[in-house]
């Protein structure tokens, strides 16, 4: 009985892991219980192929926390030319009754945001960097700590 137990867990193991053959990058960085507005989230990504083409996205973990239906953040993709792309992007966290939007059972939400579709990469390392850039309607200063932001990710998947 043991031993069929180690072999369907050895081979749950092995469907979940060959499901994701696009993936190259997926790591998240835990900001704490608020994501402070001068706090960088960095990630030192793996060489890329010249030759290919990948798909780019943010990931964020939230909870019930997070007081606003969107999110804007600031990113910098820096080159291995030494050029940095720097993007202000926003996108929508809750839905048009308040629930948040993103995969989970929970209270905590995955959402997986695109950055970069059919990006053609240049042969070498990147870094990234994400930073929160929210504002509350009709306010200049920016959201010193945003709450509900547990966890910062990026991905990057190959395409085919």
């Amino acid at each position: 009985m043991r031993i069929s137990n180690s072999i369907a867990i050895i081979a749950a193991a092995l469907v979940l892991v060959s499901c994701d053959k696009n993936r190259v990058f997926d790591e998240y960085k835990d900001v704490g219980s608020a994501w402070h507005q001068d706090s960088l989230v960095r990630f030192d990504l793996p060489a890329l192929e010249a030759t290919k083409k990948y798909n780019m996205y943010l990931t964020l973990r939230d909870n019930n926390d997070y007081p606003f239906n969107n999110i804007f953040l600031i990113v910098s993709l820096d080159q291995p030319n030494k050029v940095t792309l720097v993007d202000t992007l926003e996108y929508a966290m809750a839905n048009p009754d308040g629930s948040l939007m993103g995969d989970g059972f929970t209270d905590v939400k995955e959402s997986k945001l695109t950055y970069k579709s059919q990006f053609k990469a240049q042969a070498g390392t990147y870094q990234v960097r994400i930073q929160q850039a929210v504002r509350q309607t009709g306010k200049i200063p920016g959201v010193t700590e945003l709450p509900g932001i547990t966890d910062v990710g990026f991905r990057i998947e190959k395409t085919e």
